[in-house]
């Protein structure tokens, strides 16, 4: 059974010594989104990726999210920023939008599936930023297992995963709804999943700046 842990602003900086502790034990967290519930292991760890993986009966070509604190933490996952990406970043970070970059090269295959892109997000969860800013950048895939809904509880992870997940950080019901909107941004911006961030408002802004949103 998972450790619960409650997981607020007042509570962060005292679950970071055992969230430091699972992950360097190659271990997952279920942590709390502006969505759902994600599954938080490092995402330069090869063994993690590979017990998340496995947790969630994911398929291998499957490419992995990343979440980050701040845009600072960017130059290590990725290995250059377009300038609409660097426009996006600006205008709707943090949010629930999902970036895609190139991916930096040594990153792990299980992560980026072999595509050579990674998605990103800065989550607007303030204790999740808090929490990403101390351990640096964490994955954020969903919390269920592959082709099952996702779960906006504690509890219902527990339920769903077992002691597959190491830690759960409780932050009680998550918003749930869409999952976050993902855009393409390496060269033309390109819609790749419709979800929570408004397409409208991301299109409208990118075409003041010269640049057209495909779909």
């Amino acid at each position: 059974m998972a450790l619960l842990l409650p997981f607020t602003d007042t509570t962060c900086d005292r679950v970071l010594p055992e969230v430091r502790r699972v992950l360097d034990a190659h271990g997952v967290v279920a942590l709390p989104t502006e969505t759902y519930y994600g599954l938080a292991v490092r995402p330069t760890d090869t063994a993690a990726l590979q017990n998340l993986m496995e947790l969630k009966g994911r398929p291998t070509d499957k490419p992995i999210l990343v979440l980050i604190g701040s845009p600072g933490q960017l130059p290590q996952l990725v290995r250059s920023i377009s300038p609409a990406a660097a426009l996006l970043m600006e205008l709707f970070w943090p949010g629930p939008l999902t970036i895609v970059f190139p991916a930096a090269p040594d990153l792990p295959a299980l992560l980026t599936a072999g595509t050579g892109t990674i998605g990103v997000r800065q989550s607007p969860l303030l204790q999740l930023q808090h929490l990403l800013r101390h351990t640096g950048p964490l994955t954020g895939t969903s919390a269920n297992r592959s082709s099952e809904p996702p779960i906006d509880n504690a509890e219902a992870v527990q339920r769903a995963l077992g002691a597959g997940v190491d830690l759960i950080l409780d932050g009680g019901h998550t918003p749930g709804g869409l999952p976050s909107t993902m855009v393409d941004a390496r060269d033309r911006p390109h819609l790749l999943r419709a979800g929570a961030f408004p397409t409208d408002l991301i299109r409208v802004s990118l075409r003041r700046q010269g640049y057209e949103l495909s779909s």
